[in-house]
């Protein structure tokens, strides 16, 4: 049958015009847009402090519950009410003509709306940068959301000439795919049959073709349902007459068979196009590659336990990790499966969760002026096999999340891992007991992370003639002993790949300086003399054998500072030497672009770290990785430690900076390897199946500064302490997979993404936080003063006492005591009233800041909910008063209301 377009266009205008004939059309559209401005810029969405709609998508679903069956619960009741119904099937148009054009009227309806509620994107646009990609994606979600929804909507109407009855029927109908998933959370099933779950790509700014068919194919099955349903008239009558019940139990099972199908199609389906700006949830080829390359007789599980609600400063992460496992989902099909549990405390999710070792994190954050804890949920589980298995326990702000998901399946997928081996110095990176202190240490985070991609095990220095690893990772060899030290020269020499890293004056544990003394090897209870450092320290053997220039107790310092907000605090925790690596410091390359290793990192911080030249006779290729500033200089070991008169370190000074003749850009990383070797290395990380033990020649990669792969640098990486991000555990890795021929990760490690914030609001708030601290500053300065004043009047009447000549001494002594006495005890009352004023102060213009940045979210927040009806209501009122002008024009003056007749 061919369909007539101008018979459905004439439908089509027919119920359009009417829907707009009364004011209840216009009202229905003024509470839609206000609703959703209500639901959209909840105090929520100040907390979040994203540039989304996030806030109504969870709710958008609920909210078309109100709207949807108020826009079709007249498209058939009105007819059949009025009597039209019979008239217009009497039309030479078909009953599908008839649906087509009734059913895009009432689309057409919601799609003014919509158009209405842009509004909301307007808001967005005025407090910051939102992602147009995701907006378009979002909208165009709620669009094909509605109008599958209409067609369930338009099934209510057709059943009853009421159109409250028809309201009623029809939220009930489109409640059925909203809510379907909540029958069975656990069914895959039925959460592919949620509209929900189907939307929610959309809102994070994807476009799935599985969503689409879903969407399409609930249309299709809906419209098929409103064509039976008016097709009812032609049935009745005739000898072959088919019992109705049977009648309709067939085309509703053949309808839900339909829906089903189409559902099962629509879940096979991978193809997702992201449209957000940053490709936040596109996978990167290295992330594919893994995903395709999983074998069916070894499936992959992930668990994720997630909290349904973060603080703000974790939103971005629960949401790049959630959408980024719908992708891993439907990337990785049979052989990859993902189950998101949402986790709350005292839950039987959270006590799952705890079974493989993911606890409820106490995350403290401010919130209307008071500072509350929240348990949050944010771990997984990766499980390859049954013994092989990964646990992220909690994924924090700065947690590469690509990266730690895409790793992890890799692991757990492989049957076989490479090897790295970590050489057991001083520094007992891999875990030991620490003779000195009596007791155990705990394994480094840089050991935890690499076994999470590589088979990691500890190898004492007489161990290394017959070890075989893929890479070995020796950190501070300077406190090896004259064996232990040749044993190492012997093995790098052999050509096996070995990440060194030792460090002048390691910040963090400044008892494994070259220039300190060895610990006893019987500890607290005396025993064994102390070995002796192998060279006093220096390394020469190793330096020499690497054709490098190192000093043992030269350090870099930069006065380049790349982050002068957190100066003083970082002076009062003796932080003196900072050395910023990144490529605002104007060092010629300060990371080298030609290398996988520090290709697209952005900033290394470094404390005391120390410097390393190729010397002049060397035979070996010399490719720096890492430089400091133009600006820097070096200092020896005396002009920035104090000695302790008992031996070893007694404090730390800051030295005098020395003018440079010429411009010195210090290298503190940086490739070694012998002729050509790098250049042979890379072919060989093409072929998987080449083991990367030994080459021919030295493979080295040399670190000249150890605090860097410290605990405290995960820490900040995790939590980007201050705001800062970092990429020094990155480099470290980058490291480890170069050496080790696996370049799968070096791409994806360094992969930042960066949602959307409310800038305006942050101005804002940063303004009245700034007047914050200019207030505290100068309350502080006011009591400071104070006290200096209470001071200069203690000594004062001191001062009076001795110059008095009229006074022995034994009297001045007397009075000397008592005036001190008395004044201690005033001073002190003095002192603590002040504090108490200074601390009421503070407390005070806290307090007035907090009450300033509600009532900037609040202004906001009214004016977003207030303003976008706004534009449908003022044209509701010039439509009316156009219509009642026009109606006017056409009658008898004498016969208007009101009218005196002479």
């Amino acid at each position: 049958m061919k369909l007539r377009m101008h018979v459905i266009n004439a439908v089509f205008k027919r119920n359009f015009r009417s829907y707009f004939s009364g004011v209840l059309g216009y009202l229905f559209i003024v509470a839609f847009v206000a609703l959703g401005a209500f639901l959209a810029f909840s105090p929520q969405f100040f907390a979040n402090n994203l540039a989304n709609l996030d806030q109504l998508n969870a709710m958008f679903p609920l909210l078309l519950l109100f709207f949807i069956p108020a826009i079709t619960m007249s498209a058939w009741a009105e007819e059949r009410k009025q009597g039209t119904d019979e008239l217009l099937f009497t039309l030479p148009a078909s009953d599908v003509e008839v649906l087509l054009g009734k059913y895009a009227a009432v689309v057409g309806v919601y799609t003014v709306a919509l158009l209405f509620s842009l509004s909301h994107v307007i808001v967005l646009l005025f407090l910051g940068e939102p992602d147009l990609g995701l907006m378009f994606t979002t909208y165009f979600g709620y669009w094909i959301t509605g109008a599958a929804l209409v067609s369930a909507g338009m099934v209510a109407s057709i059943l009853t000439n009421s159109a409250t009855v028809a309201y009623v029927l029809g939220a009930l109908i489109c409640a059925i795919p909203v809510f379907i998933d909540k029958l069975a959370p656990a069914s895959r099933l039925l959460q592919g049959l949620s509209v929900s779950e189907q939307f929610r790509d959309f809102g994070l700014g994807m476009i799935p073709l599985g969503g689409l068919l879903y969407f399409v194919s609930l249309t299709g099955v809906m419209l098929y349902l409103n064509l039976v349903l008016i097709s009812r008239r032609h049935w009745s009558g005739g000898p072959q007459q088919t019992p109705m019940g049977l009648h309709y139990l067939v085309r509703v099972a053949a309808v839900a068979l339909i829906l089903i199908s189409a559902n099962a199609v629509a879940a096979q389906a991978t193809r997702r196009i992201d449209f957000t700006s940053q490709k936040l949830y596109s996978l990167s080829p290295t992330t594919v590659k893994v995903l395709q390359s999983l074998k069916a007789e070894r499936p992959v599980l992930i668990q994720a336990f997630i909290s349904p609600e973060v603080p703000r400063e974790l939103v971005s992460t629960r949401s790049s990790l959630i959408g980024l496992l719908r992708q891993f989902d439907q990337e990785g099909g049979n052989n990859l499966r993902v189950r998101i549990v949402s986790t709350e405390k005292f839950t039987d999710a959270a006590d799952e969760a705890k079974k493989y070792g993911i606890e409820p994190q106490e995350i403290g954050s401010e919130r209307n002026g008071r500072w509350v804890r929240d348990d949050v949920f944010l771990g997984i589980v990766v499980t390859g096999s049954v013994d092989d298995q990964v646990v992220i326990p909690y994924f924090d702000k700065g947690t590469p999340v690509e990266y730690e998901l895409t790793r992890s399946v890799r692991t757990v997928s492989e049957a076989k891992r490479k090897k790295v081996g970590v050489l057991r110095t001083d520094a007992q990176a891999a875990g030991g007991f620490d003779m000195q202190a009596f007791r155990p240490m705990p394994e480094w985070r840089i050991v935890n992370e690499l076994k999470k991609q590589y088979d990691v095990k500890q190898v004492g220095p007489e161990e290394l003639a017959s070890s075989t690893n893929d890479v070995l990772v020796v950190i501070m060899p300077s406190s090896l002993t004259e064996p232990e030290m040749q044993n190492l020269v012997d093995y790098v020499k052999q050509g096996h790949p070995t990440l060194i890293v030792d460090d002048p004056f390691p910040r963090f544990i400044p008892s494994l300086a070259p220039r300190s003394p060895k610990p006893r090897a019987g500890g607290m209870f005396g025993g064994q003399q102390p070995q002796m450092k192998a060279d006093n320290g220096d390394a020469k053997k190793l330096c020499d054998a690497l054709g490098i220039a190192w000093k043992s107790g030269e350090t870099v310092w930069d006065s380049y500072d790349a982050h002068p907000e957190i100066r003083e605090q970082l002076a009062q925790m003796q932080f003196a030497d900072v050395v910023y690596i990144t490529p605002a410091n104007k060092a010629r390359f300060a990371f080298n672009p030609e290398s996988n290793i520090t290709r697209g990192l952005q900033e290394v911080m470094l404390f005391y770290p120390g410097q390393i030249k190729p010397r002049e006779n060397s035979k070996l290729d010399f490719q720096p990785l890492m430089r400091s500033s133009p600006h820097s200089s070096t200092h020896e070991w005396d002009e920035y430690v104090v000695a302790s008169p008992m031996g070893g370190i007694g404090g730390l000074l800051i030295p005098a900076e020395k003018p440079q003749r010429e411009p010195l850009s210090p290298v503190i990383a940086a490739r070694i390897t012998s002729k050509g070797i790098a250049e042979t290395r890379s072919a060989e990380n093409d072929d998987k199946d080449k083991e990367g033990s030994k080459s021919e020649g030295i493979n080295v990669v040399y670190i000249a500064d150890m605090d860097m792969i410290s605990d405290t640098f995960f820490v900040i990486r995790d939590k980007e302490w201050q705001g800062i991000r970092l990429d020094n555990i990155a480099f470290v890795l980058n490291a480890v997979d170069e050496l080790a021929g696996d370049d799968a990760f070096l791409a994806v490690r360094s992969r930042r993404a960066q949602h959307r914030t409310l800038t305006r609001v942050e101005e804002r708030t940063q303004e009245a936080k700034t007047r914050e601290t200019e207030a505290a500053a100068k309350a502080d300065t006011e009591a400071t003063t104070s006290l200096d004043a209470a001071k200069k009047r203690l000594q004062a009447e001191a001062d009076r006492i001795r110059s008095d000549k009229t006074l022995d001494n034994r009297t001045k002594q007397i009075m000397l005591q008592n005036a001190q006495e008395k004044e201690s005890t005033q001073f002190a009352v003095e002192q603590q009233a002040i504090k108490n004023e200074q601390q009421k102060k503070t407390k005070q213009i806290k307090n007035h800041t907090e009450r300033e940045v509600r009532q900037i979210e609040d202004r906001i927040r009214f004016l977003a909910i207030a303003l976008p009806p706004v534009p449908a209501l003022m044209l509701g009122i010039f439509v009316f008063a156009i219509r009642a002008r026009d109606e006017r024009q056409g009658i008898i003056p004498d016969r208007l209301v009101g009218k005196k007749v002479d």
